[in-house]
């Protein structure tokens, strides 16, 4: 999917017109399936392919923000002017990627079967235009062992 997305024209079109990389945030990845799955480890695999690939920079969640500007107003008030960080310097999101996760178990003759899809769709925070569309599907057969006695 990441490959994907830094493919399209999207990319290539923001960069010639703005001139720069574009930063991207995500936001909300939500988990519809039935099953657990840790988003937040799926958001850092994205977010560590999308920073590694050089082509996007890659901006701190609202959490991550949070904890910073905690951070800038500790240092205005203990930190040395030449090496405190000033405050309204942030840099904002240009495209957040958005998505769902997935599941549905399909069960036939004795053989279960999950299909799990991620749908991501990456917005353009000025004007809400959805500028690419992502889809993935894996499907995972369950076996049990059976106990005999």
């Amino acid at each position: 999917m990441i490959k994907d997305v830094l493919s399209r024209p999207w990319l290539e079109d923001f960069v010639s017109q703005k001139g720069k990389k574009p930063d991207v945030i995500v936001g909300k990845i939500r988990n519809e399936s039935y099953e657990h799955i840790s988003v937040e480890t799926f958001i850092q695999d994205l977010a560590r392919a999308l920073t590694n690939s050089g082509k996007v920079n890659f901006v701190a969640g609202k959490s991550e923000r949070e904890q910073i500007r905690e951070e800038r107003l500790d240092q205005a008030q203990h930190a040395s002017e030449e090496s405190a960080k000033r405050p309204g310097q942030e840099a904002g999101a240009d495209f957040m990627l958005i998505g769902t996760i997935n599941s549905i178990l399909d069960e036939s003759g004795g053989k279960k079967v999950v299909s799990y899809q991620v749908d991501l769709q990456l917005v353009d925070m000025e004007t809400n235009r959805k500028v690419w569309f992502g889809q993935k599907k894996i499907k995972k057969l369950l076996t049990r062992k059976r106990v005999t006695f």
